[in-house]
């Protein structure tokens, strides 16, 4: 999920939510409040969206890694590294 995509996208929603809220409701404060609730419940389901693609990734990552050392003998100078291919290949900037 590319940050900036996601908040743009968010405040668009955000507006055209308040617009819709205010012409059900005609009522400035409440138009507010409601659209604040919606930001909030918007952040809490990114937040839960950017954690699980962060469980997903660890997971997927825990399993290659066990995959691959699942048929060598573990020594003290071997190193695992690296990520697979299929991971540098997206369509999202890259992010440091």
């Amino acid at each position: 999920m590319y940050a900036p995509r996601v908040f743009i996208s968010m405040a668009g929603t955000l507006a055209v939510f308040a617009v819709a809220t205010y012409f059900l409701t005609h009522s400035l404060s409440v138009t507010l409040i409601e659209t604040l609730i919606c930001a909030i419940l918007l952040q809490i389901g990114y937040f839960a969206g950017v954690v699980f693609l962060v469980w997903k990734e660890r997971n997927a990552r825990h399993a290659l890694l066990n995959e691959g050392m699942a048929g060598t003998p573990a020594r003290d100078g071997d190193k695992v590294g690296g990520l697979p291919a299929a991971n540098l290949n997206r369509s999202e900037p890259f992010n440091p």
